[in-house]
């Protein structure tokens, strides 16, 4: 059986622990860029997550002009948000700026992105005003789909949310289950793939089991979802019976676990074999990529973004390039993991492409880690290349944790899990 992130479940890598030695300690992160001669061509990148700063910061080594378009001042991540959520962790140490990037040249336009005229190389602003451009970096991340599940807008967040964008909503569902009471149901509701971080709702289900666990024994967490099979499934599935037995339940796709319908004043799940009344509802709604996607016209019927996996430019757009979570990358993962290394490529591929040379295929890595409960770490990580027009996992490359590894290795594991985010923050905004 493989994994939904595309490596085979339960097959370990070899060397695993040096591996991750030199991934928390960020050698697979970045790598020194070759810099451009004289010339000052122009790009602009559109989004401010791992993959647009990322990227942004890259082309600027590379000695492009650069224009990062991001509305927001400071960037809240993801990663790590779940344990925001289980009172592990404050919000705040989730929030990045962006002076790091303007300490080294890169122009910040703190406004949307609204439109793009890919004939004449200008983006829109909300202002009104225009940016010109030689070559277009999109990276928008995710949009929510409110049209994808019956009852289920953004009112309705409000009282089920998604905290599927780390912010508000990541300290809603927090003081949601602050507030319930002891003996409580609480569900979570996982979408069919594709979607950001394929195994977030499962590192969710088990911190929230933890925070369960330890402050409201008599409570119950069911996790209703679309599919019969999830990233790192056997790991998660092990842990969830040493640590939370008859407290978590999962619920697969062959089994009823599809969420079809809601009711948020009710706070109801309605799924093909029944219905589920819930305290707290997580519910986790379907994907597509960020709208400037779609207003550009990168994005096809599937709401993703088909790219060229050696240069990430749009297969449907010719001088604009998509990376991160909004792009179709085969089989590599929506993670920030990715998204920063595609971001490494694509600002190289830019830089040639800006001077008429040809890029030349790279090898990208991921690696993801998913915490169980404190001091209790889980890992999967995949190399892949360009092959017949997608990325494509390389054999033998890749591998999730020991199944029974030991409890120290676990514990290395997440410490590996905060050093690697501590890595990447810097790396990226610092």
């Amino acid at each position: 059986m493989r994994s939904r992130n595309g490596s085979p479940a339960g097959k370990t890598m070899p060397g695993r622990r040096a591996v991750l030695q030199g991934i928390a300690a960020g050698g697979a992160v970045l790598w020194a860029p070759a810099v451009l001669g004289q010339g000052r061509a122009r790009a602009v990148v559109v989004g401010g997550g791992f993959g647009g700063a990322s990227c942004a910061r890259a082309l600027r080594r590379h000695d492009v002009a650069v224009t990062l378009v991001e509305p927001e001042e400071r960037f809240t991540a993801c990663p790590f948000s779940n344990e925001v959520i289980a009172g592990l962790r404050d919000l705040d140490a989730q929030r990045f700026g962006y002076d790091g990037l303007r300490r080294e040249g890169v122009e910040i336009a703190r406004r949307s992105a609204v439109a793009v005229d890919a004939g004449a190389r200008r983006v829109r602003l909300d202002d009104g005003s225009d940016l010109a451009y030689d070559r277009l970096v999109l990276a928008p991340g995710i949009e929510l789909r409110f049209d994808a599940l019956p009852g289920y807008d953004q009112a309705a967040a409000e009282a089920m949310p998604h905290a599927w964008k780390a912010g508000e909503q990541t300290l809603l569902l927090r003081r949601q289950l602050e507030a319930m009471p002891d003996g409580g149901v609480v569900a979570i509701a996982a979408p069919a793939n594709p979607f950001r971080c394929p195994p977030g709702p499962y590192e969710r289900a088990s911190l929230i089991a933890h925070y369960l666990k330890t402050r409201k024994p008599r409570s119950k967490l069911i996790v209703l979802d679309a599919k019969d099979a999830f990233s790192k499934q056997r790991l998660f599935q092990a842990a969830w019976a040493a640590l939370y037995p008859n407290l978590l339940e999962w619920v697969p796709l062959s089994s009823g676990g599809r969420v079809t319908e809601v009711d948020a004043a009710t706070k109801t799940l309605v799924t093909e074999f029944g219905s589920h009344r819930a305290d707290v509802a997580n519910v986790i709604p379907p994907q597509r990529a960020g709208a400037i996607a779609q207003a550009a016209g990168v994005a096809d019927q599937t709401g993703w973004c088909p790219i060229d996996p050696v240069t990430f430019e749009s297969r449907l757009q010719p001088g604009i390039h998509v990376i991160g979570d909004a792009a179709i990358a085969g089989a590599m993962p929506k993670s920030a993991f990715a998204a920063n290394g595609q971001a490494q490529v694509c600002a190289a591929a830019v830089a040639g492409l800006l001077q008429g040379e040809a890029p030349a295929e790279q090898k990208l890595v991921n690696t993801c880690y998913s915490l169980i409960a404190p001091g209790y770490g889980i890992s999967i990580a995949g190399v892949y290349r360009p092959a017949d027009g997608l990325l494509r996992e390389v054999e033998g490359a890749g591998g999730t944790s020991p199944l029974d590894a030991p409890p120290e290795f676990r514990e290395m594991e997440a410490r590996y899990a905060q050093a690697w985010f501590e890595t990447i923050t810097g790396a990226v905004f610092g």
